[in-house]
């Protein structure tokens, strides 16, 4: 398994429900403070909100508005993922959990309201893809069905005092000593390198593309995790522009390389398109536009939260 990264915090109280909201704050990581390299792009702005460990900061590119939030290494401060019983959108999901920071997780069904990605909250599996009949009994996906099984996910280990996160396969072994707290898959990994193939997203047969779930190449809302050298987690949500919806936001490989300017070094794909989303004291962002330059306003089946004890 690739070299993991790590968050040297003390462990947390064995009771995980008892963490409350987190805080968010104006800048972005030093590690991070660098813009893109970008030919064009206006200057970084900075929610108003009061000093605090989460930091927020957005880009305006030429074709895309990037929204960052970054959950620095400190001490009783998680991300861990959730799940919701009924399809919801990201403002509802964040009253619901009554946090300041929300970032869409992974695929779903909205035709049955099923997840096709892992959730584990807890230490329990409180979404599973196998239990998806139009994911398991689909013809058309079964000869991908063993990928999509195994695809990356977001992690969290308790490692003896050491809250842990990592970015693997979800049937990598859990690392001696640890024990699996949290787990959010989508997929596919973005870096240290791209498994569009690997994870069943992409398949090319004799140069011929027969099939691209994510339209990998094309411009499109994006959201994404990340892992950086210190053990920070870094949330990446790329949104369309209103004025050129049907070619803004990102192909894969381009967030690829973002992240990577963001100093990332693992890091993941989450659900994009229409449920890119992002929830941030108080402020919304969509990412997808319709033709009319209208917010599209998808609900959504898992997230991503901000935690604090």
């Amino acid at each position: 398994m690739a070299r993991s990264l790590f968050y040297p915090a003390p462990l947390f109280h064995k009771d995980l429900s008892s963490f409350a909201i987190a805080l968010g704050a104006l800048l972005f990581s030093p590690s991070c403070s660098a813009p893109p390299s970008e030919s064009t792009r206006s200057a970084p702005t900075s929610l108003p909100t009061p000093s605090a460990p989460v930091r927020y900061r957005s880009y305006t590119l030429p074709h895309s508005v990037v929204h960052i939030v970054s959950i620095p290494v400190r001490d009783g401060l998680a991300v861990a993922p959730a799940i919701a019983t009924e399809l919801d959108t990201i403002e509802g999901l964040a009253r619901k959990y009554r946090v300041s920071a929300v970032l869409n997780g992974g695929f779903f069904d909205p035709s049955n309201q099923k997840t096709t990605s892992y959730v584990i909250r807890r230490g329990k599996l409180v979404a599973d893809p196998r239990q998806n009949d139009r994911l398991m009994k689909n013809p058309k996906l079964a000869p991908y069905l063993p990928q999509i099984l195994d695809r990356t996910e977001f992690r969290c280990y308790l490692c003896g005092q050491t809250f842990r996160y990592d970015i693997v396969l979800h049937s990598d072994r859990v690392p001696v000593n640890c024990q699996l707290v949290d787990a959010l898959s989508g997929g596919p990994q973005l870096l240290p390198q791209m498994t569009l193939a690997a994870e069943g997203f992409l398949d090319i047969d004799r140069g011929k593309v027969i099939r691209d779930a994510l339209g990998s190449s094309q411009r499109n809302a994006r959201s994404a995790i990340g892992i950086t050298r210190d053990g920070s987690i870094v949330w990446v949500m790329v949104a369309q522009k209103p004025s050129l919806p049907a070619n803004s936001g990102m192909s894969l490989s381009e967030l690829a390389k973002f992240m990577k300017t963001l100093g990332v070094e693992k890091a993941m794909n989450l659900d994009g398109g229409s449920s890119s989303a992002l929830y941030y004291q108080g402020q919304i962002f969509y990412g997808k536009f319709d033709r009319q330059g209208n917010r599209v306003k998808r609900p959504i089946k898992s997230v991503l939260l901000v935690l604090e004890r």
